[in-house]
């Protein structure tokens, strides 16, 4: 039924918001993997779990299967498709907010913009207008009236926490715990639209109070969120760490729009306060302040050129 459907958004989050799946979309973006064996052997996955993954991806139209023939047998290997290519600012984005934000044993990969020749970090801009940087606070948001209806349908999926930052590649466990997970990514999403109290988080998402306890009490432990008026009925407000996580959720959302169709009222729209027109975010050089492109850039670690490939 069209009520029962997710809006665009949370299709989307059912589609990119868990752990490994996040993980096999970088690892095919940095290390071009596409072989079975290569991503188990990469990311310590079993093989069930890795097969799951797969089967899902592939039916989500972020993977495309092609055989290939080895040894005398057929096998498979896994090409990302356009849909997946275009997630590429989401994952740019996720190193630059864990550059900015969080501290860890082992540095991150640096970008490289071939264009200047710099390695760099990146700025949000307004594709309307040119303006950079842009931040949540620099945007307003309107949004259909059910637009968190059915945003986190049931999923067979366990939480996995994968603890550590040995691997310079790997997503922090800080990350997870907003993007990897999506009802943690559905009430930040709430936050960025102006909810702030309890009772209007469940309200707005259908959650149960516990677990909205443990999001909201994690967030605010992470310095994601900030207790404006403690007490009874508290009230919370994004710090300048959770509001750095806007330009994922901005990429996301359009991201969404492009691949979903979600039902009436369920729409979600930014307008850029200085222009006046939607915003479509753009990530640009902070060396140079060209706009960057996926095959302009790549990341560098020692010994490794990591580009940001895509073969569709």
């Amino acid at each position: 039924m069209e009520a029962e459907r997710p809006s665009a958004i949370g299709q989307a989050l059912l589609a990119v918001s868990d752990q490994w799946t996040m993980l096999i979309l970088q690892r095919a973006f940095l290390l071009r993997l596409r072989r079975f064996a290569d991503w188990r052997d990469e990311l310590g996955m079993s093989e069930s779990v890795l097969s799951n993954r797969l089967k899902e991806m592939v039916a989500g139209d972020l993977l495309r299967p092609v055989p290939y023939r080895e040894q005398g047998r057929t096998r498979t290997e896994y090409l990302l498709t356009e849909r997946a290519i275009e997630l590429w600012p989401v994952l740019v984005e996720i190193w630059s907010w864990e550059r900015r934000w969080v501290p860890r044993r082992h540095g991150l990969p640096e970008l490289a913009h071939d264009v200047c020749g710099s390695r760099t970090d990146v700025e949000l801009g307004c594709l309307g207008c040119g303006a950079a940087p842009v931040g949540a606070r620099d945007t307003e948001t309107s949004r259909g009236a059910a637009t968190f209806a059915q945003v986190t349908v049931p999923r067979h999926h366990r939480r996995i926490v994968r603890a550590g930052d040995d691997d310079p590649l790997s997503y922090l466990p800080e990350t997870f715990e907003l993007l990897g997970d999506r009802w943690s990514t559905v009430v930040l999403a709430a936050a960025f639209l102006g909810v702030r109290r309890f009772a209007d988080f469940q309200a707005e998402l259908g959650v149960a109070p516990s677990v909205l306890s443990s999001r909201l009490r994690r967030f605010t432990e992470l310095g994601v969120l900030d207790v404006e008026e403690p007490g009874a009925r508290p009230r919370y407000r994004l710090t300048g760490k959770g509001l750095g996580f806007f330009g994922i959720f901005a990429f996301l959302v359009e991201w969404a729009k492009k691949w979903y169709e979600g039902p009436a009222d369920t729409d979600l729209r930014f307008t850029h306060r200085a222009c006046g027109r939607p915003f479509l975010p753009y990530l640009r050089c902070g060396s140079c302040g060209v706009a960057l492109s996926r095959t302009e850039v790549h990341f560098v670690i020692p010994e490794r050129r990591l580009p940001l490939a895509g073969t569709a």
